[in-house]
């Protein structure tokens, strides 16, 4: 059975108001969300695999959004952390910024199902209203709900 979006949020793991501007320490923050809640075993070498991943190919998509990922062994099931910045969060050398990011750690044998994860999350910010009341949500709860309101593509 493929994996829904439902099944991976977690009001505990949304930041809605990042602090940092910067992409390490956005990352560090938003693992630490993961610590918290005991998803990721290591989190610290979680970190380094994420950045690791980061520097072969950055993740920042359209319309300011990214997904950071790495393959992992520290989880036995998705995890999906969720961070917003409405400065935006420097993510690479041209100056662009992520304002939302989906951080997901993501079983070594579970390849399908975070292409459904990405996918999914990708149709839902490509859409201008949605992306829009993501970005004003104003709890994790709503924001969930916004995720979860989007039509099936």
């Amino acid at each position: 059975m493929a994996i829904a979006l439902a099944d991976i949020l977690n009001e505990r793991q949304i930041a809605l108001q990042l602090k940092p501007r910067r992409k390490t320490n956005a990352l560090r923050e938003m693992v630490d969300l993961f610590a918290l809640n005991e998803t990721v075993s290591q989190p610290n070498l979680f970190l380094g695999q994420v950045l690791a991943r980061e520097d072969t190919s950055s993740t920042l998509a359209e319309n300011g959004v990214a997904f950071p990922h790495a393959r992992t062994d520290l989880v036995d099931r998705i995890a999906l952390a969720i961070g917003r910045s409405r400065a935006g969060i420097l993510w690479n050398a041209d100056g662009d910024r992520a304002h939302l990011i989906f951080l997901i750690a993501v079983p070594q044998q579970l390849v399908n199902d975070y292409l459904i994860v990405v996918g999914t999350l990708a149709r839902i910010t490509k859409d201008e209203d949605r992306l829009n009341a993501l970005l004003n949500g104003a709890t994790p709860a709503e924001f969930i709900a916004t995720l979860l309101d989007a039509p099936s593509l």
